[in-house]
């Protein structure tokens, strides 16, 4: 039984970023590139805050950062794709993250007449509108409105935990 007089927490606690990181990153989450074409170019990114938030409406939701220089540009488009990777994307996902220039580079995607960007080989396609985004400290979270939404694969997805694709044990 525990001792409810007794603290459970330290009363010092340090919650530097560092370790919130390292504590955030014990629960495993999603990988998802969200993206469209812009400008006549295609912008994207991969976010690994993606959840479900309603069915009435129907909304999901990822969290971006506020330093973000991808997400600026993205927020114009007026359809965002939203693809669920597959565990076999994780090459793709490190891309999604990396130098804007190179992020499409021999990627197959599928672009809806909105503007909308999905890659066919994900897990599930969604076309979505932004519906309202919402400060949150350093990020802002974005929830969307879904229009369309596609599955058929049955692979196992992508999941991110510990700073890594995939799940990894205690280290």
């Amino acid at each position: 039984m525990t001792d409810l007089n007794t603290p459970s927490f330290p009363t010092n606690q340090d919650l530097d970023p560092v370790r919130l990181r390292q504590a955030f990153g014990i629960f495993p989450s999603g990988v998802v590139a969200v993206a469209a074409q812009v400008d006549g170019r295609l912008v994207g990114l991969a976010a690994s805050s993606f959840t479900s938030v309603s069915l009435d409406p129907p909304l999901v939701s990822f969290s971006i950062a506020n330093a973000s220089k991808t997400w600026p540009d993205l927020r114009r488009a007026a359809h965002l794709g939203v693809t669920i990777l597959a565990d076999r994307h994780g090459g793709l996902a490190r891309q999604l993250a990396g130098p804007p220039g190179s992020r499409f580079a021999s990627v197959e995607v599928l672009l809806s007449e909105h503007g909308a960007v999905t890659l066919p080989d994900g897990l599930a396609q969604f076309d979505t509108t932004i519906y309202r985004e919402v400060e949150a400290g350093d990020h802002t979270i974005v929830l969307l409105r879904l229009h369309a939404v596609r599955h058929a694969d049955h692979s196992l997805p992508l999941v991110f935990h510990r700073s890594a694709f995939g799940l990894r044990g205690d280290r």
